[in-house]
């Protein structure tokens, strides 16, 4: 598999250097810079591991793997929101599932090639932790025909009634 034959079709924007208005928009700055050390700190093992390290949690071991509750995921590491309930879907995988992002220029997307694969990444764009990978053409009934397949430790569940709060 080719990076150019899995590339995703809901693309994230970019800041452009023109943009003054805010500093971080720098092209590849993350708006949530932090040295690593204050992610250890904040972060449980498990969590820096994974969102920091680029890790994989074991498969149907995850807190979401199998959730059908409403509601919007949010990036554990910064809490920006980057996947819906409307776009998740059973996969049997052991992770969860989605088809696509909550919106453009939530993830951002790098050519992973760890493990002898050939694989597309997927990063918060505001901090820059791993997420997961995406996936396409596995022949999933969905609007995009991705998978985007993320770590359960990668994320926090605000349940929709939570939200309203």
């Amino acid at each position: 598999m080719s990076i150019f034959n899995n590339r995703p079709k809901v693309l994230p924007t970019t800041a452009h250097a023109d943009d003054a208005a805010d500093p971080a928009a720098e092209i590849g700055k993350p708006a949530v810079d932090k040295p690593e050390e204050q992610w250890r700190q904040e972060l449980t093992p498990e969590e820096y591991r994974v969102l920091r390290q680029a890790g994989t949690e074991r498969p149907y071991t995850g807190e979401y793997w199998d959730t059908h509750t409403a509601g919007v995921y949010q990036c554990r590491a910064c809490g920006t929101e980057l996947f819906t309930s409307n776009e998740k879907f059973d996969s049997h995988c052991g992770w969860p599932s989605f088809w696509a992002p909550l919106a453009e220029g939530t993830v951002r997307y790098i050519h992973d090639r760890t493990l002898g694969m050939e694989r597309v990444e997927v990063r918060c764009a505001a901090c820059d932790s791993h997420l997961g990978h995406v996936f396409e053409g596995e022949g999933y009934g969905t609007p995009t025909d991705q998978r985007f397949c993320i770590n359960s430790v990668s994320l926090k569940l605000i349940p929709k009634d939570d939200a309203r709060k």
